[in-house]
């Protein structure tokens, strides 16, 4: 079940990788057209972010539709890791789509990496290597019901508070953005571990569960989050905030309150390996706030107020 647990987390890891370069092309193509017909400030709030049209456009693209397809097979991927291994280590995993990422922006979008962030992807790579050898059996997936409502209503406040607070951002929300998507993200991970009426299978059980809801919040908001994030600012800085927030609260949850655990002797090389893994993400974040598109010219971000 472990061996299926990495295949499955490696899986969700390519597909939301390709996924965020798609939908970045999309949003970035639709961003030009709506500027170049309507003029520079088209499509922008009072704050200079995307309005809600402009994001309904950019999720239009055909390029944000495949990407969109792909995320959705990512999450059923990441659903079914999330059941098989420990958070720490399935989360991680997935989290690994920022190396996809930073190599697909290179070809598609004309993205120049520079050292720093080549030297941050690198580190990522070796702390992903240290989690999977140090990896033990994952731990329980029942808690108490408080906790699925907790969930429930974390979610809401984070989706619901973290949309206003992104767009009152305007430009400059765009790692925000990133980070809240992947907390929501990271709610829907938990979701999935926590989730009754699987095994065995009780529909009635099933429906009536909070982290269910939680899990379509989770998903769904941070899609939309994410959207904004690569409308407005770097690509591999939004995935790399993304993956900050996906990875480091659902590890936490799953040491703490489900029992997720390392192999004898191997803590230290997990524990190293989580905050190496977390370090590295944010390093990309903040060394990619600066990356530069050379596809095509005008730049988007130009063109849009971003």
């Amino acid at each position: 079940m472990v061996i299926l647990g990495l295949v499955t987390a490696v899986g969700a890891s390519v597909c939301y990788g390709t996924g965020s370069v798609l939908q970045a092309v999309g949003s970035r193509r639709s961003a030009r057209e709506e500027a170049a017909a309507k003029g520079r400030l088209a499509g922008v709030t009072e704050h200079g972010g995307p309005n809600l049209t402009s994001t309904a456009k950019a999720a239009v693209t055909w390029e944000f539709i495949l990407g969109t397809v792909l995320d959705l097979i990512g999450f059923g991927l990441g659903a079914l890791a999330a059941r098989l291994l420990p958070l720490f280590l399935s989360q991680t995993i997935i989290s690994a789509n920022l190396v996809i990422t930073a190599l697909l922006s290179i070809k598609l979008l004309g993205i120049r990496l520079r050292r720093p962030e080549w030297a941050s992807i690198a580190v990522l790579c070796a702390a992903l290597i240290m989690l999977a050898v140090a990896a033990g059996p994952e731990g329980g997936h029942h808690v108490a019901m408080s906790v699925h409502w907790w969930l429930l209503g974390a979610s809401v406040v984070l989706i619901a508070g973290g949309s206003l607070v992104v767009r009152r951002l305007g430009a400059g929300g765009a790692i925000v953005a990133g980070l809240l998507s992947g907390l929501g993200f990271g709610a829907l991970g938990v979701g999935v571990r926590i989730l009754d009426g699987l095994d065995p299978f009780a529909l009635g059980t099933l429906l009536s569960d909070p982290a269910l809801y939680a899990i379509l919040i989770g998903g769904l908001g941070g899609m939309y989050l994410h959207t904004i994030a690569l409308q407005i600012g770097s690509v591999n800085g939004a995935t790399a905030a993304l993956v900050v927030g996906e990875t480091v609260v659902p590890g936490v949850v799953g040491v703490i309150w489900l029992g997720d655990s390392s192999r004898d002797g191997l803590g230290w090389m997990a524990a190293f390996g989580f905050v190496l893994a977390v370090t590295s993400a944010v390093g990309v974040a903040y060394f990619g706030q600066g990356e530069q598109d050379l596809s095509e010219e005008p730049q988007p971000a130009e063109l849009t107020k971003h």
